[in-house]
C-alpha cells in the first residue's frame, strides 16, 4: 500500500475564504508510488503537506501529531485532510476490512482502495475534539486504535537531534526501533540478550563481593570494601542481617534495548552528519520489517541537513533503490533535485504544489532523458527561484547578473537579481525549451515562476568569401531578422515563459551596437583581440563570429568587471531608453522579476 493522494482544505497556507466546498479541496496532490520530493522556497507549503499527513496518520516516533488552532486558515473554523491509499495487499487490507472501498481497474481487475479523513472543527481558538474517520462515503467512520498502528509512517523532523534519538535512554527512538523488528518482538520472555545480561549481573555482584565468576578471590578487594561501607550503613539504618545489592538494574528485554546506542564502529565522537546517517538507516531498519503488514511510508523533512554535499548524494541514491517504501521528502538542496528523476519532484509554489510527472508538464518522454543527463546542480537551482533566466552560455551568464545590478543603480528595478530571488540558468546550448517546459502545465493552475529566455537572434550580417569577409544585402538580411525573430519568438514563448532575442545576431554584435554599452564593449574586445585592427571593429567582430574565434567569455568578464566598477565608482554609465540593441536583455531581466512592460 502507498500514499496515493493527499487533499487539504483550509489546512495552514492552502485554504480559501469562500464557502467549504468538499468538491474544491484547496490542494489536490497526487503523489508517487516510490520517491515524492517537495522542493521550492521558504514558506512554499513544503512542511505543510508533510505535517497534514503525519497528523491524520500518526507516526512510530514521540511527536505531537494533532492539529492546533494556529494550523487553520486565517479565520477559517473548519479544516479537513484526506489521505488516499492504493494497491493495498491483501495482508495489508484484512487490517482495514471494515473502511475499504472497492473498485475496478481498466483491465477490469477488482481494486481496493482506503480513505482517512482528519476534519476537525474550531470555537475561536478552541480546537472542538476530533478523531480520525476512515471509508469511501463523505464522513467515513472511527477507525479503531488498532487499525491506526498499521498507518503509522516513519517521520524525522527537520533539524533534528539524532544524537539524542540514538543515545541510551528510557524510550529512546532507537531501543522502540529494535523492540518491534522480529529479532526480538514476542522474544520478551528467555531471549538470549536477558540471559547475557543475567550472567553479566551476576559477575557485577560477584565484584562487590570480592570474587570472580567461580567464586575464587580477586586481587582487586576495592568493590568489596565498598560494599561493606554501604553494607555497615545499611545494617545500622535498618537491621543486623540487612545488606545491599550493587547491580545493574532492570533486567527485562525493553530496558536492555534502552541501554543500547548505535555508532559506527572505530569512529570516536561522530559529527552531525555521521548521526544523522546513522539515524536514517535505523530508521529504514525498521520500515524494512520483513513481517510487517501496515504502511512502509517515511516523511523526511531536510534530508539534507548535515550533509555534505556528497554525502547527500550517496543517501537520495541509496533510499531511492529501497522500491518496498514510499519516501515523501523535503528539500532545500539543489544537490538533491539534482539526483532525483524529475518526474519524482513535487514543486512547491504559491498556494499549490506541482508533481513534475509526464500526466502533469509539456514536458515530452525524451524531454525526461534529456534533462536526467544535463539537469545538474548548477541548474536545479532554478527549482528554488521566484523567477529563471535561461541563457545558452557564459557570455550572458556574466553579464546578466551585473547588468541586473546596474538597472537597480539607475532605477530601473527595484531589486538585483539575488534579491528579487531570480536565478540565471546556463543551458549550454539551445535546449531552452526542454528547461521552460518544467515550468508549462497540462492543465491550470499554472505555476506562475516568470521565465525568461535570452537568446541570439543567429542572422549573420556577413558573410566569407573565400578569404574575404563580405557584409550581406541589407534588404535580405532585414527580411531574415523579421521571420527569424517572429519564428524564436514564436516558438520559445508559452504562458510565463517569453523570449527575448538579441535584434543583431548575437549578443556580442548587438553590444556591439548598443549606444549604452558600445564603449565598453569595444574596450574590452581590443584587450581580448589586440591584433584586431580599429578601423572597422564591427568588421573584426563579424570576422570573429565567422571564423568561431570571438573570445566571448573573456569579452563578457571584462565587460561585467567594468560595470562592476562602475558601480562601486558611481559613474555615470547610463541606460539610454531609445538603446533598441541593450533593450532585448534589460525586458528579459524584467520580466523574470515580475516587472511587466
Amino acid at each position: 500500500m502507498y500514499i496515493s493522494r493527499t487533499k487539504l482544505w483550509n489546512f495552514r497556507k492552502f485554504g480559501s475564504e469562500g464557502e467549504f466546498d468538499l468538491e474544491k479541496p484547496d490542494l489536490n496532490l497526487p503523489l508517487s508510488k516510490g520517491t515524492n520530493v517537495l522542493v521550492g522556497e521558504n514558506d512554499s507549503g513544503k512542511t505543510a503537506i508533510v505535517d497534514a499527513i503525519r497528523f491524520a496518520l500518526g507516526t512510530h516516533s514521540i511527536d505531537w501529531n494533532r492539529v492546533s488552532s494556529e494550523d487553520f486558515y486565517n479565520a477559517a473554523d473548519r479544516l479537513r485532510i484526506e489521505v488516499y491509499f492504493e494497491e493495498l495487499t491483501e495482508d495489508e487490507g484484512k487490517n482495514f476490512i471494515e473502511w475499504l472501498s472497492w473498485g475496478k481497474d481498466d483491465d477490469g481487475n477488482v481494486t481496493t482502495g482506503l480513505r482517512i479523513v482528519c476534519d476537525v472543527r474550531r470555537s475561536g481558538d478552541r480546537v472542538i475534539p476530533y478523531e480520525i474517520r476512515a471509508g469511501a462515503d463523505v464522513d467515513g467512520s472511527q477507525i479503531s486504535a488498532e487499525a491506526r498502528e498499521y498507518l503509522k509512517c516513519t517521520y524525522l523532523r527537520p533539524l533534528r537531534d539524532a544524537q539524542a534519538e540514538l543515545v541510551p535512554r528510557q524510550n529512546s527512538r532507537l531501543s522502540r526501533i529494535l523492540q518491534g523488528h522480529p529479532a526480538f518482538k514476542g522474544n520478551e520472555e528467555g531471549h538470549h540478550l536477558v540471559d547475557l545480561f543475567g550472567k553479566f549481573n551476576d559477575e557485577i555482584r560477584s565484584y562487590f563481593k570480592g570474587v570472580d565468576g567461580k567464586g575464587n578471590e580477586l586481587p582487586d578487594d576495592q568493590g568489596k570494601k565498598l560494599k561493606d561501607q554501604v553494607d555497615g550503613f545499611i545494617q545500622a539504618f535498618y537491621s543486623a542481617d540487612s545488606n545491599g545489592l550493587i547491580d545493574v538494574s532492570g533486567g527485562s528485554l525493553k530496558s536492555i534495548l534502552e541501554r543500547l546506542m548505535l555508532s559506527i564502529e572505530d569512529c570516536r565522537n561522530p559529527g552531525l552528519g555521521t548521526l544523522n546517517r546513522l539515524f536514517m538507516a535505523a530508521e529504514l531498519v525498521h520500515l524494512s520489517k520483513s513481517e510487517w503488514s501496515g504502511l512502509r511510508t517515511a516523511l523526511i523533512e531536510e534530508l539534507e541537513a548535515h550533509l555534505h554535499p556528497q554525502a547527500q548524494m550517496r543517501v537520495i541514491e541509496e533510499l531511492q533503490r529501497r522500491d518496498n517504501i514510499q519516501l515523501i521528502l523535503t528539500s532545500h538542496s539543489p544537490n538533491l533535485a539534482s539526483k532525483v528523476p524529475l518526474r519524482n519532484l513535487i514543486l512547491c509554489k504559491g498556494t499549490n504544489a506541482f508533481p513534475m510527472g509526464p500526466d502533469f508538464t509539456k514536458m515530452k518522454k525524451n524531454d525526461y532523458k534529456f534533462l536526467e543527463c544535463f539537469l545538474d546542480v548548477t541548474k536545479s537551482n532554478l527549482f528554488f527561484a521566484k523567477g529563471v533566466i535561461l541563457v545558452e552560455g557564459w557570455a550572458e551568464e556574466l553579464l546578466v547578473p551585473v547588468l541586473a545590478k546596474l538597472m537597480k543603480a539607475r532605477g530601473v528595478i527595484p531589486q538585483d537579481l539575488t534579491e528579487a530571488g531570480v536565478s540565471v540558468v546556463n543551458v549550454g546550448g539551445t535546449a531552452y525549451l526542454r528547461y521552460a517546459k518544467i515550468f508549462l502545465r497540462k492543465e491550470v493552475p499554472a505555476i506562475g515562476v516568470p521565465i525568461s529566455i535570452i537568446t541570439d537572434l543567429d542572422v549573420p550580417e556577413y558573410v566569407k568569401d573565400g578569404d574575404a569577409f563580405v557584409a550581406r544585402d541589407a534588404v535580405e538580411v532585414a527580411a531574415e531578422k523579421a521571420a527569424a525573430m517572429t519564428q524564436k519568438q514564436s516558438k520559445l514563448s508559452d504562458g510565463p515563459v517569453r523570449a527575448f532575442v538579441a535584434p543583431d545576431w548575437t549578443l556580442e554584435y548587438s553590444l556591439q551596437n548598443s549606444n549604452s554599452f558600445r564603449a565598453l564593449f569595444q574596450n574590452a574586445f581590443r584587450i581580448a583581440h589586440p591584433q584586431a585592427g580599429d578601423e572597422n571593429l564591427e568588421y573584426e567582430v563579424a570576422k570573429k563570429l565567422l571564423n568561431k574565434g570571438l573570445k566571448k567569455q573573456e569579452i563578457a568578464y571584462r565587460m561585467a568587471h567594468a560595470i562592476q566598477s562602475n558601480l562601486i565608482k558611481d559613474n555615470d554609465l547610463l541606460l539610454e531608453d531609445n538603446d533598441h540593441a541593450s533593450q532585448y536583455l534589460i525586458c528579459g531581466i524584467k520580466h523574470a522579476c515580475g516587472i511587466s512592460d
